[in-house]
């Protein structure tokens, strides 16, 4: 594919690709304007860029910002709405799910073994092995193995760190784990490949109108205050949990209603949790998440409240936190305490306002919905179904577009990586001897960049320092964090440190350690002298600090008001129009 102004071959979104993005912004007509930088918002821009249409995205912060950085890091098909009887969703979601294990995102989408301990002689077993029966088979073709049941001690082999009496037995089957906010980006970036417009730190600040029809929006850099109007065809609002805000700036009457669902999860170091496989808990409400990450850790959730304070920055409490070690510590033999803890992150689903008062009971199902003339809103559904809903929404907007639109084609456009995984994963130590680089560190990049691997190690030409770790977070090279400022789109400090990376939940120290260090290696290609340095530092420091405090508090007002206190990196933010109180 040609370079073109706003991306490049490779989809770069780096300084140069800003620039250009806000003169094309200002300068052009397009087909579709995409609101929200999430999974769903990057997922439509690459539907429409794929279908020949001229597509740019707007987003306020960063990609995957909100909740699309903040999931349980899975892609899954939802074995608990089997029971709420979602057939549909789950068939949906499981063929999702074997495309981009197969197809779309080998290098991001692993297959990853679970088991389900049993608790209850009799019936369970039976009853839990029809349902994987269903799961295994609503999918259609599967590259994951099936279930299998093991006794007590089978599961126990399996799984050493539960408690005997916390378990009868066992059966084991296949979901996957996925880098959420690293899947997000990737996702922005193959559209930027195929001549999406894609702009960060952006945010809509009012809609543009002719008569009763919505003709574009009116956006505001967050980073320097700079206003422009950018003129479309159709208006996409992908916001999801702030859906209703957007709606109330655009004055027209929405058709569904959000509500955010708070989930926290917290991360904690491998060996303290003795298990070859992921965990699946039952709980009284809902179920439980024990999930390898990385080599390193385990992730363990997820909780589910309802929120209605900040939806930029949910906090954790320090209910939450209980929560969630009071469930774990019911089956193991070595309890976890709060000292094993090294990273706590909150998310807020955005679910469609029902009828039940529950959250966990909430239909995951999508809703798309052409709100007025030349404008679409689509909120709900699951991240596993982003592909989905991306067709969905664009085909709602498309009677506003007056040329015909093609059919959606994302089903066969593999993202940026994709293309060469295999094979580069073949050639682990060539790599490793040409680069200079432990194949494990080789290891790791391919399964964070694919195939743009040399992308990122060519990087390194004449600057070896670049291929040792970073100090403080040895599980990353230096080029990485470089790369994420050149190529991924980061800004900031906080870009890098808990999306482009997760150094913010991995280590400790929650990133502080190595504040400076990054700083740093991106000045140079963001343009930052040391005022500005220490300022994103400063900044950074005080997030973090304001997180570790929340999660002391008794309840959400108190940790939201801590949380909410700590600067802001894009200091152009404007505070969102407030709703009517419901």
């Amino acid at each position: 594919m040609n370079q073109n102004a706003h991306g490049s071959h490779t989809g770069e979104l780096g300084p140069a690709q800003r620039a250009a993005a806000w003169d094309a912004m200002g300068g052009k007509h397009f087909d579709v304007i995409v609101v929200g930088g999430g999974v769903v918002g990057a997922g439509i821009a690459l539907d429409c860029a794929t279908r020949g249409l001229d597509v740019a995205l707007i987003e306020a912060r960063d990609l995957a910002a909100g909740t699309s950085s903040r999931s349980s890091k899975m892609f899954h098909g939802g074995l608990r709405y089997l029971e709420q009887l979602e057939f549909g969703l789950v068939r949906e979601a499981l063929r999702e799910r074997e495309l981009s294990l197969t197809t779309l995102a080998p290098h991001l989408v692993k297959p990853l073994r679970f088991l389900y301990p049993l608790t209850h002689r009799g019936w369970e077993r039976p009853y839990v092995a029809s349902g994987l029966i269903l799961y295994d088979s609503l999918g259609g073709a599967k590259s994951v193995p099936g279930q299998q049941h093991v006794t007590r001690s089978g599961a126990l082999r399996l799984a050493p760190g539960l408690r005997r009496d916390a378990l009868i037995g066992g059966v084991t089957y296949y979901d996957t784990v996925v880098d959420d906010a690293r899947h997000t980006m990737t996702v922005a970036r193959t559209a930027a490949h195929y001549g999406a417009v894609i702009r960060t730190s952006t945010q809509v600040v009012d809609f543009l109108r002719e008569a009763d029809r919505v003709v574009g929006v009116k956006v505001r850099d967050s980073e320097d205050g700079g206003t422009t109007e950018v003129r479309g065809h159709a208006v996409i609002n992908a916001t999801g949990v702030w859906t209703d805000e957007l709606q109330a700036l655009s004055h027209t009457r929405g058709r569904f209603r959000v509500r955010a669902s708070k989930g926290v999860h917290i991360v904690v170091p491998r060996d303290r949790i003795t298990s070859d496989t992921a965990l699946i808990l039952r709980t009284a409400t809902s179920v439980l998440f024990v999930i390898p990450w990385g080599s390193n850790h385990w992730i363990v959730g997820t909780t589910d409240t309802d929120w209605n304070l900040d939806l930029a920055h949910p906090a954790a409490t320090e209910a939450d936190i209980d929560y969630l070690l009071d469930r774990i510590n019911e089956v193991l033999v070595t309890p976890l305490t709060q000292a094993d803890i090294q990273g706590v992150y909150a998310g807020l689903r955005p679910l469609l306002a029902g009828e039940s008062d529950e959250t966990s009971k909430l239909s995951r199902e999508h809703a798309v919905a052409r709100v007025a003339p030349g404008l679409v809103a689509i909120a709900g559904g699951k991240y596993t179904t982003y592909r989905v809903m991306a067709r969905d929404a664009v085909d709602a907007a498309a009677r506003d577009i007056p040329q015909r639109v093609a059919p959606s084609i994302t089903d066969r456009v593999p993202l940026l990586g994709a293309d060469g995984y295999f094979a580069l994963l073949n050639q682990v130590s060539h790599l490793a001897k040409q680069y200079g680089v432990h194949p494990y560190r080789i290891d790791h990049l391919l399964n964070r960049y694919g195939s743009l691997i040399t992308d990122v190690l060519d990087l390194a030409e004449g600057r070896p320092e670049l291929l040792w770790p970073i100090t403080d977070a040895p599980s990353y090279l230096r080029v990485e964090v470089v790369y994420a400022a050149t190529a991924e789109g980061a800004l900031h400090l906080e870009d890098i440190l808990a999306r482009r990376t997760h150094i913010s939940i991995e280590f400790a120290h929650r990133g502080n350690d190595c504040a400076e260090e990054v700083a740093r290696l991106v000045a140079p290609v963001l343009g930052w002298d040391t005022d500005r340095i220490r300022r994103e530092v400063s900044t950074y420091t005080a997030r973090v600090d304001a997180e570790i405090r929340s999660q002391t508090q008794p309840d959400d007002v108190s940790a939201d008001a801590l949380r909410a206190a700590a600067p802001e990196p894009r200091s152009e933010i404007l505070e969102p129009v407030p709703l009517p109180q419901r």
